[in-house]
């Protein structure tokens, strides 16, 4: 028989302290009944000798020190999964939130997973197809790979978000056999609605398992919200055999979630007041990317988060770069000159892009045009800088056809609508039509065969 508790020690933002809890654990989710009758559900954070401290999650509003009844549950907090999870919407505690009633669960997993022997890892391959040029050529997503677009407040990261879940497919890989699990943490109900919506437009709702933690919501649910979110990724990965791409949006958002948290624990604060432990946090959520040996399924990741001041030295794009392999950045200056998506090609990589595609891949052209796109726009910007002391009138000829290389390359390359999908082929084909533009003796970065192939031959 499980025991129950009557009254609190103390209140203190989310959190609540308990005394005289006998045999709980670390993580372990309780029960909490309400004068009202409602129940709230929390999860043990602290155990000390004397005290509990338990983070609720739908907030502490209406709680009574006197009559407030605790009944700890002897397990920590799980999600119910089964394939019915696609197709509907959840709150950030993984509850259904579309109308539809309760998932028909096959089991019920723990939300924090299950730590992942390295050695059972496959290494990632085989590239992603996003149908945005930029990424598909220059950052290519990779098949296992957890690859964060770094944004700012007001840059459009929640359009290219739902461009890529509505556009994204695996080269060769049956479309039954691909889905996407989104995460939303901490925004408005405006844009809430918005993800939802796109979504049905576009027709792939029906493989979108959707948790929306909403700004209003209480930030314990944020902490949980992402974890859920794997928890379903990961049945759907390694027990159905399926690819699925994670989008978790706003990380910055979840940080500043846990700040508060530890903030009301009292706890020694780091960097910018975030908790020390912020790296290790972040890794428990980005780590449960990939591929595992004798499972066809993979987990993509794309986490997206808004950099405070555009500054990608902050505590949170610093540490998830150290954790991720690589990053899309967006930029302010394109965004403002109506470029979209305004991806900034040179801070941005994909570290793991080498390893899926190519020949077999994508294209046999594709590294070596991917290297000269890189080097010819890295010296538009020298160029350009150029320009701006001496002017346009008194550059090289040759300085001239890189000017107008750049202008070309950011407004046939990297521009293209919210609702175009390019698939890889035409991508490489607008990039070599770009690289035209300048003289052959430039393409140095380009194997000799490769540019016979590509390139006219009556051009010097």
């Amino acid at each position: 028989m499980k025991m129950e508790y009557m009254g609190l020690k103390s209140i203190s933002g989310s959190l609540v302290i308990l005394q005289g809890i006998k045999e709980a654990s670390f993580e372990e989710i309780v029960e909490i009944k309400t004068d009202e009758g409602d129940v709230r559900i929390g999860k043990i954070i602290e155990l000390a000798k004397d005290y509990t401290v338990v983070q609720v999650y739908e907030g502490t509003h209406g709680l009574s020190l006197k009559n407030t009844v605790t009944r700890p549950s002897g397990k920590p907090m799980e999600f119910g999964v089964s394939r019915e999870i696609l197709g509907r919407v959840f709150d950030g505690a993984g509850r259904p939130i579309d109308g539809l009633g309760a998932i028909f669960a096959e089991e019920y997993l723990d939300v924090n997973g299950k730590p992942i022997n390295p050695v059972s890892r496959r290494y990632p391959r085989d590239y992603i197809q996003t149908g945005i040029s930029s990424i598909d050529a220059l950052i290519t997503l990779i098949r296992g790979q957890k690859l964060p677009i770094f944004s700012g407040n007001g840059l459009p990261h929640d359009e290219l978000a739902i461009q890529i879940a509505s556009q994204a497919k695996i080269q060769d890989a049956d479309s039954e056999n691909f889905a996407i699990v989104f995460c939303a943490m901490g925004v408005s109900k405006d844009v809430a609605d918005f993800f939802r919506k796109s979504f049905e437009e576009s027709g792939v709702l029906g493989r979108v398992a959707m948790f929306l933690n909403l700004s209003s919501d209480p930030v314990g649910e944020r902490i949980v919200a992402p974890r859920c979110a794997l928890t379903a990724a990961e049945y759907l990965a390694f027990e159905q055999n399926m690819h699925i791409l994670v989008i978790l949006t706003d990380m910055t958002s979840y940080a500043e979630a846990l700040r508060e948290i530890s903030s009301s624990q009292n706890e020694i604060p780091s960097r910018k007041g975030y908790p020390g432990y912020l790296y290790s946090d972040l890794a428990s959520l980005y780590e449960r990317a990939g591929m595992l040996h004798g499972r066809e399924g993979s987990i993509t990741q794309i986490p997206i988060l808004t950099m405070p001041n555009d500054d990608i030295t902050h505590p949170i794009p610093d540490l998830t770069g150290y954790i991720t392999e690589g990053q899309i950045v967006l930029e302010r200056s394109l965004y403002q000159r109506g470029i979209y998506p305004p991806i900034s090609i040179l801070p941005s990589l994909s570290r793991l892009m080498k390893d899926g595609i190519g020949e077999g891949y994508t294209r046999e052209d594709h590294p070596d045009l991917a290297n000269q796109l890189f080097a010819a726009y890295s010296n538009v910007q020298d160029v350009r800088s150029l320009a701006s002391v001496i002017g346009e009138d008194e550059l090289s000829e040759t300085d001239k056809k890189y000017m107008r290389f750049g202008e070309q390359f950011e407004k046939e390359f990297i521009t293209q609508s919210f609702d175009e999908n390019r698939d890889i082929s035409q991508t490489l084909e607008t990039g070599w039509n770009l690289l035209r533009i300048l003289p052959r003796s430039e393409l140095t970065r380009i194997d000799t065969k490769i540019l016979e192939k590509y390139y006219p031959r009556d051009e010097g």
